[in-house]
């Protein structure tokens, strides 16, 4: 037997309580893991609060994000003892997640655990860390430096934009943080953020197809309107990394951008991402992410809080990262 959080759907009525799961319950997979810890991502606050259109079978544990280490294998790859992280494959969606005291995955899913990271501080990271991480180095592919100017950071109090503004302010570059709350201005501020920006700025449709040229570069988790507004503004030749929808899914807008400032839109995916891009961005996750920031922007929550922490994720309450416990 072990700990879970499990969500039923009864008529319609999704609910989610910590229950006694026996080890015979978990999917199939060739690698069985103790986790040790999990965290809470938006897409965590969708599965948990209604299953978000995202679960399809019932009884399920939620949880995209897990660390700990490797108990039962007959994957090549992984050995018991051994420690790992897992971000995406649909885990936590269509597959039991890391919201549980065990998990059994496809050992292809798993990446081993860099030897001074804990499995405390990747879960700090999860799937929004290494999102962010992914937005960045994309941006840099496409030729962004430094010196380029400004680079705008939206939803910047949320965990992708915390772990984004953290990165790059490591990494010397002049970061405007965009954010609707006063109460986090001096918590971006610590993170490395030169100056911010209140989110209302982009709340209003352009009223032409280009703006004045600003930001060099964009991390955007918002969309909707903030990310069309954004295009609009962008240098010549800059990009944006898009990430996430918190303002919505439509996106308004014009060619234009594209055609007269050559500005590119970088779709960032942190699902379904290749092995050899993910072991990519977790070594330099480890180089460009100050520990001391990202443990600034974390807090940890035991595994009932997370019924009530998912609702406040969707409800943009949460700042930073918010790490589960599953073993209090």
């Amino acid at each position: 037997m072990f700990k879970a959080l499990v969500i039923n759907n009864a008529d319609g009525k999704v609910s989610a309580a910590v229950e006694e799961v026996d080890e015979s319950r978990l999917p199939a997979g060739n690698v069985t893991v103790a986790v040790d810890y999990s965290t809470i991502n938006y897409k965590d606050g969708l599965v948990t609060t209604s299953g978000g259109g995202l679960v399809k079978t019932f009884p399920h544990v939620p949880g995209i994000d897990f660390a700990g280490t490797v108990i039962e294998s007959s994957h090549d790859a992984h050995k018991p003892g051994d420690r790992v992280v897992l971000t995406g494959w649909r885990v936590g969606e269509i597959h039991w997640g890391g919201m549980a005291q065990k998990a059994r995955v496809n050992g292809d899913w798993l990446v081993p655990l860099p030897s001074d990271l804990s499995t405390r501080d990747a879960m700090a990271i999860g799937t929004a860390g290494f999102t962010a991480m992914l937005a960045v180095m994309a941006l840099e592919d496409h030729g962004l430096t430094p010196a380029a100017g400004e680079v705008l950071v939206t939803g910047a109090a949320g965990g992708v934009g915390s772990v984004a503004t953290a990165i790059l302010a490591h990494r010397g570059y002049q970061v405007v943080a965009s954010t609707g709350r006063s109460d986090t201005h001096d918590y971006l501020r610590a993170l490395g953020a030169a100056s911010i920006i209140d989110r209302g700025s982009f709340a209003d449709p352009a009223k032409r197809p280009l703006e004045g040229e600003r930001w060099a570069a964009c991390v955007d988790s918002v969309g909707g309107n903030t990310l069309a507004r954004v295009l609009t503004q962008t240098r010549y030749g800059g990009a944006i990394a898009a990430v996430g929808l918190a303002g919505g899914a439509k996106l308004e807008t014009t060619v234009i951008p594209f055609l007269l400032r050559g500005v590119n839109l970088l779709g960032i995916d942190s699902v379904m991402c290749p092995v050899p891009r993910r072991a990519a961005a977790w070594s330099r996750l480890r180089t460009d992410l100050p520990l001391e920031k990202l443990r600034a922007m974390t807090s940890v929550a035991p595994l009932g809080d997370v019924p009530h922490l998912a609702a406040e994720i969707l409800a943009g309450r949460v700042r930073g990262r918010v790490v589960v416990d599953v073993n209090a």
